[in-house]
């Protein structure tokens, strides 16, 4: 599966955006998906996961309440919501898809987009 993530920017403190994932090639619905991040010298870390049919959501501690993450299958593209931003939110974004449920709440996927730029200012 080949991953095309968009929407990143610059945005002010509890601003929003939204990031999407386009999927093409392989069977989309196959797949969970999920989003990470790495910021400016430090690992790369999950942000959220979903399932296959995306009725299952995950998410770190950190964006809890503050970040959805969604998917529509018909349109092969996922998507992250994210709302009441914060400086420490300010990562480059990936999206990533593995055919294993158990990697869902993880940052080990399989399958890895480019990375899109979130850059949030205080």
């Amino acid at each position: 599966v080949q991953l095309q993530a968009s929407g990143g920017g610059s945005v002010q403190a509890g601003g929003s955006l939204r990031l999407s994932c386009a999927a093409s090639t392989g069977t989309f619905s196959n797949y969970v998906m999920g989003w990470m991040r790495q910021a400016p010298g430090k690992k790369r870390e999950f942000v959220a996961g979903i399932n296959k049919s995306g009725v299952r959501k995950f998410y770190d501690d950190s964006v809890t309440g503050r970040f959805t993450i969604s998917r529509d299958n018909a349109l092969n593209t996922v998507y992250l919501q994210m709302n009441s931003l914060k400086p420490e939110d300010t990562a480059v974004y990936y999206c990533a898809a593995d055919w294993d449920l158990r990697k869902v709440a993880t940052s080990n996927y399989a399958f890895w987009g480019q990375g899109t730029l979130v850059t949030v200012s205080s």
